[in-house]
C-alpha cells in the first residue's frame, strides 16, 4: 500500500480509501450489503494495508454507520485508521432533519459518534454545499466541532470551485480550521473537476480524494451488475452515447493488456496528478484487488490516448444539474486501436 500525507495537512492516508456506501441493510437500496456480507470487505481492505474508511450518516440512514462501526471496532485499533463520515442529506421527515444549519451539524456530528461508537471521527464533511444557510454558521459550527475534540479536521464535498472558495475564504477571514479533504467525482468518463476544482485544491493545499472512479460500474463493462439495474443514478449520470463509447475503449485496452476493464479505469484516476487518494466500494475482496493492482499499473500515452479520446465537456454533475447531459461527440481512433476497430468492422 502507498501512502500519502492529505494536502498541507500533517495526516497521512492510504491511497485507496475503502467506501462504505454499500455497507448497512437492503432495506434502503437493494444492492446494499448487510454486516455479515460486509465485513469480509472491510477486513480485506484492512489486511491490504488500508487505513482511510469513508461513511456517511445518510448511507443506509445511519444504519451504515453502526454496521461499520461495529466491524472496525472487532478488527481495527482506532488510532490506526482514519474515519470520515459526511453530513448534510436529510435524516428524517422532520424539520431541520438535514442541511448545513448549526443545530442539524451539531446534531449530526452527535447522532454519527453514537452509531460508529467512537469518541471522534478524523474526518468531518460536508456532504454538499448548502444554498440555505450561511457560510459562516456552517463553517462556525464545524470550528467548535473540532476544538471540542469531537472531530479531528474537517472536509468537503461535491460542490461548484466557486463554493468551495467562499467556504476557505471564511475560514481565512474568522481564523477558523480549514477543510483539508475535497472530496470529488472523477473518473473517465466525468472529469469536469480538472478544469477547476482540481487546480484550486493544489493552490489552497486541500487533499483531492476521488469517489466513484468506475463511474457508477459503468466502467467495469458489467452492465448487469444489480447496481447498474437498479440505480437510476447511474443512467442520469452515465446514461449517453459517449459515456459508453468510453466504457468499450477501457474494455479495449483491458482485453489488450488482459487484466479487469475496472483495475484500467482505476489505474487512471490513481495517476492522476491532481488525487491523493481513490475510494474503493468494493462488492467481494477480489474486486478490491483491482484496485490494490491499479496501483502499480503504469499506462502507455498510447493507452492513455484511447482511454481519453472520447471525452468531450458535459454538465457538472452534482445536486443542482441532475439530469443536464451535453451531447458529446468522441474523436476517432488512432494507431493500434483504430486497426483493430477497422478489422472489427
Amino acid at each position: 500500500m502507498e501512502y500519502i500525507r492529505l494536502g498541507q495537512s500533517g495526516l497521512k492516508v492510504s491511497r485507496l480509501c475503502l467506501g462504505t456506501m454499500n455497507m448497512g441493510t437492503p432495506q434502503w437500496k437493494p444492492w446494499i450489503f448487510d454486516e455479515a456480507r460486509s465485513e469480509p470487505i472491510v477486513r480485506h481492505a484492512l489486511e491490504a494495508g488500508v487505513n482511510f474508511i469513508d461513511l456517511a450518516d445518510f448511507y443506509s440512514t445511519g444504519v451504515g454507520e453502526e454496521v461499520v462501526g461495529r466491524i472496525l471496532k472487532r478488527l481495527a485499533r482506532r488510532e490506526e485508521i482514519v474515519v470520515t463520515t459526511k453530513v448534510g442529506y436529510d435524516m428524517g421527515t422532520y424539520q431541520n432533519a438535514g442541511g448545513h444549519s448549526r443545530k442539524h451539524i451539531m446534531d449530526g456530528i452527535d447522532g454519527s459518534l453514537a452509531r460508529l461508537g467512537m469518541d471522534y471521527v478524523d474526518i468531518y464533511m460536508l456532504h454538499f454545499f448548502d444554498v440555505n444557510t450561511p457560510v459562516e454558521e456552517t463553517m462556525g459550527a464545524l470550528n467548535d466541532i473540532v476544538r471540542a475534540g469531537k472531530a479531528r479536521y474537517i472536509g468537503v464535498s461535491t460542490m461548484y470551485t466557486w463554493q468551495f472558495a467562499k467556504i476557505m475564504q471564511v475560514c481565512e477571514r474568522n481564523g477558523w480550521h480549514k477543510p483539508i479533504n475535497m472530496q470529488l467525482q472523477l473518473n473517465l468518463a466525468y472529469r469536469e473537476e480538472e478544469r477547476e476544482m482540481i487546480p484550486y485544491c493544489k493552490d489552497q493545499g486541500v487533499g483531492v480524494s476521488v469517489f466513484s472512479p468506475l463511474a457508477r460500474g459503468l466502467l467495469t463493462s458489467d452492465a448487469n451488475s444489480t447496481r447498474n439495474q437498479t440505480d437510476f443514478f447511474t443512467a442520469q449520470m452515465y446514461g449517453d452515447d459517449v459515456s459508453r463509447q468510453i466504457a468499450a475503449s477501457v474494455a479495449r485496452v483491458a482485453a489488450r493488456r488482459g487484466v479487469s476493464a475496472a483495475q484500467i479505469a482505476q489505474a487512471w484516476v490513481l495517476r492522476h496528478e491532481g488525487v491523493a487518494s481513490m475510494l474503493v466500494g468494493a462488492d467481494t475482496p477480489a474486486q478490491f484487488d483491482s484496485a490494490i493492482a491499479a496501483l502499480g499499473t503504469a499506462l502507455s500515452d498510447e493507452e492513455v490516448f484511447e482511454l481519453e479520446r472520447n471525452y468531450t465537456p458535459c454538465d457538472l454533475i452534482n445536486d443542482y444539474t441532475a439530469g443536464k447531459r451535453i451531447a458529446r461527440e468522441p474523436r476517432l481512433a488512432q494507431d493500434a486501436f483504430a486497426e483493430k476497430l477497422e478489422k472489427a468492422a
